[in-house]
């Protein structure tokens, strides 16, 4: 899979998980621990993300 499409894969897993993070932190009743693991999950996404585009800036200047 090329780079751009995998970043953009990745940037839309990331923006689900930020949707699913607000729906559940609005329920009456939040689960905390669905709310923990959810937000562990877009972290490690994040960092994912950060790690492509900066090996991505690297191979460039190469």
């Amino acid at each position: 899979m090329p780079l751009e499409s995998h970043l953009a894969e990745l940037e839309r897993r990331h923006a689900a998980l930020d949707r699913d993070i607000a729906q559940e932190g609005a329920r009456l009743g939040a689960d905390e621990t669905k709310l923990a693991e959810l937000k562990r999950r877009k972290l490690q996404l994040k960092d994912e993300i950060a790690k492509l585009r900066s090996e991505s800036k690297t191979e460039t200047i190469h």
